[in-house]
């Protein structure tokens, strides 16, 4: 009986320290430039384990919602990304001061004329090539870019992955069905939307979805993106291409999956 009163003891008390950690609590903080420790404002912050994120304001003031070891991730142009874990401590303070280091950009040559135009349509016209990339809208952006499933040969790729265990797309999909489940809370919050349709650095995306810029390329070319599309294209824009690969990707696995079992 005895025995069986600590184990009870310790099983409950897991179970309590679990309930805290999960618990959502507001902090604060504010961030500065670690070298003039000046506010700086409009830094994007963004909690990866939950998918929201805030803007500081002019003082560099940011308020949200978080739990214990979430982890923040906090970037702005021009300066060093910066990843931050919740601690007990933080909660208990309720705010923290966070410091970011400006970048030392080297400025690189800038082609502005891409293409020698002679000013005459009818020759013009001939010396740019033609864009074969199939294009579609996304709500929220100007304009349409490229879809890589209504591209020739993207729903044989897709399904040659399926049957495929050494493919790389079956392999990450497998791997990073959890991540990847973040793709629908990524478009849902106005902040993290925004800040992936001003980047093009795959930085912030790679962070949410747990891979590099180069598995982020090697995804894209596998679900029949383009280079170009790879090179030019937003993160959000990104972030959309790879969801719906991964879609088509689940269709296409559930469906192999009760063939096998006819």
């Amino acid at each position: 009986m005895k025995y069986f009163t600590l184990f009870f003891f310790f099983i409950f008390s897991a179970t309590v320290e679990a309930q805290e950690n999960s618990v959502s609590q507001k902090v604060t903080g504010t961030i500065i430039n670690d070298n003039t420790l000046l506010p700086i404002p409009n830094v994007n912050v963004i909690n990866i384990n939950k998918v929201k994120g805030v803007v500081t304001d002019v003082k560099g003031f940011f308020e949200m919602d978080v739990s214990v070891n979430d982890t923040l991730h906090i970037s702005l142009l021009g300066y060093q990304s910066l990843r931050v874990r919740v601690t007990n401590d933080w909660l208990k303070s309720g705010t923290a001061k966070l410091q970011l280091t400006e970048k030392a950009i080297a400025l690189e040559e800038v082609i502005v004329k891409k293409y020698d135009l002679t000013g005459y349509l009818e020759i013009d016209s001939k010396l740019i090539p033609e864009k074969e990339s199939y294009r579609y809208s996304i709500s929220g952006l100007p304009q349409g870019y490229e879809a890589g499933s209504t591209s020739p040969g993207a729903f044989t790729r897709v399904l040659g992955s399926i049957f495929n265990p050494a493919d790389m797309l079956y392999n990450f999909f497998g791997n990073k069905s959890n991540e990847l489940k973040k793709l629908r809370k990524m478009k849902s919050d106005d902040t993290v939307r925004h800040l992936l349709e001003s980047k093009f650095d795959r930085e912030t995306l790679g962070v949410l979805l747990g891979v590099d810029k180069k598995e982020i390329a090697e995804i894209l070319t596998r679900c029949s993106y383009s280079e170009e599309f790879i090179k030019t294209a937003n993160d959000l824009q990104i972030m959309d291409a790879i969801s719906e690969c991964y879609e088509n990707y689940k269709v296409l696995s559930k469906k192999h999956e009760k063939y096998v079992k006819e």
